[in-house]
């Protein structure tokens, strides 16, 4: 499988791998941006964040991370993630599992970027 590049307003992902079973991203979030406040209904998501500083939002409560943070997100988890630095991205990987990976599968409830449903 070669990787594919998305661009969002928020940053970037590459979709590192791809099965029947789960997905693999790596997501790189701007300085001062965030991703949706979301949920998903198929899929559980675990994060591991490997550069940066700055909040998850997880059911509206706030934790910190840095690199080295894991964060398991079930199904019907409300969740964002927050870069509070003013240089440096937030890079995480993200492992997809569950019955259904497509980016339809997002319950958007606050979005910066006008995408809420």
């Amino acid at each position: 499988m070669e990787n594919r590049f998305e661009s969002r307003p928020w940053g970037h992902y590459i979709i590192l791998d791809e099965a029947g079973y789960g997905k693999t991203k790596r997501i790189h979030v701007n300085p001062k941006q965030k991703l949706s406040y979301q949920s998903h209904e198929k899929r559980n998501e675990v994060w591991v964040v490997q550069q940066g500083v700055g909040k998850v939002i997880l059911n509206d409560q706030e934790q910190d991370i840095k690199p080295g943070s894991i964060i398991g997100i079930p199904i019907g988890t409300k969740h964002r993630i927050v870069n509070t630095h003013d240089l440096v991205p937030i890079v995480f990987i993200e492992v997809q599992y569950g019955s259904y990976f497509g980016e339809d599968d997002i319950i958007r409830y606050e979005d910066d970027y006008g995408r809420v449903q």
